[in-house]
């Protein structure tokens, strides 16, 4: 009995072995060295720089800073002239992001107090589109001279490598001959100051022509925001090249 026992023991570990023999085996088969993922510090090197993205180059920013005609009341966010700008820039592979930071019934004064928050983007492009309400409400063009200066003031402070360009407005008949004539005047006069691009008049072509403007007659609609675009580029396309 005893000896039955211990031939069925040795029989029995015999089996164990060649079971573990084989398992070692199939194992040193799978962890071919060439196919073992690096354990040492040139992992982490070859991690880092797989993970680092293609293209590094940063976008510049352009930043539209007005009232609702920048906005682009009453329609669609992608159908105002910033947009359509934006899409320009991209359909030629140009590295500029465009920032709408239009707010619909802002004065001279209203961006004044706004620009220092809108600045915590800085941009490489600033176009300032302002002083029309402050117009439309027959304010002193003294306080909105004084205003829309300090704004772009301020824009130079952030970036003094910024480019500047001031879109250029005008005033109604309505409004009397003398107040219309300063007030076309002050932008002119505005960018020979700070060296900035001027657009003659922003709404070249659009304004007065209900056909190209919404039911209130002040806010271009679609087909108006495409030639808003069109006034804008002429300026602002040359800087871009």
């Amino acid at each position: 009995m005893i000896r039955a026992f211990f031939n069925s023991s040795i029989t029995g570990i015999g089996i164990l072995w060649i079971f573990v023999a084989i398992l070692m085996s199939c194992q040193a088969k799978h962890e071919n060295p060439s196919q073992v993922a690096p354990t040492s510090p040139e992992k982490d090197k070859i991690t880092s720089a797989a993970d680092e993205p293609m293209n590094n180059t940063a976008k510049k920013n352009i930043l539209f800073f007005g009232n609702s005609l920048t906005a682009g009341y009453g329609l669609d966010e992608q159908e105002a002239f910033p947009a359509l700008i934006q899409r320009r820039i991209d359909s030629l592979g140009l590295q500029y992001n465009v920032i709408n930071a239009g707010l619909s019934g802002e004065t001279s004064s209203g961006g004044d107090n706004r620009i220092d928050w809108v600045l915590n983007q800085t941009p490489d492009i600033f176009v300032l589109e302002l002083g029309a309400n402050d117009m439309l409400r027959g304010l002193d063009l003294k306080e909105t001279e004084k205003h829309l200066s300090s704004i772009l003031q301020k824009v130079k402070a952030k970036n003094p490598q910024a480019r500047l360009i001031v879109a250029g407005m005008m005033a109604p008949p309505n409004m009397g001959k003398e107040y219309t004539g300063k007030f076309a005047a002050l932008y002119p006069a505005l960018a020979k100051k700070y060296d900035a691009q001027l657009i003659p008049f922003f709404l070249e072509g659009v304004a007065s022509k209900p056909e190209l403007n919404l039911p209130d007659g002040n806010h271009p609609n679609e087909e108006g925001q495409k030639i808003v675009m069109e006034n804008v580029w002429k300026i602002l396309g040359p800087l871009l090249q």
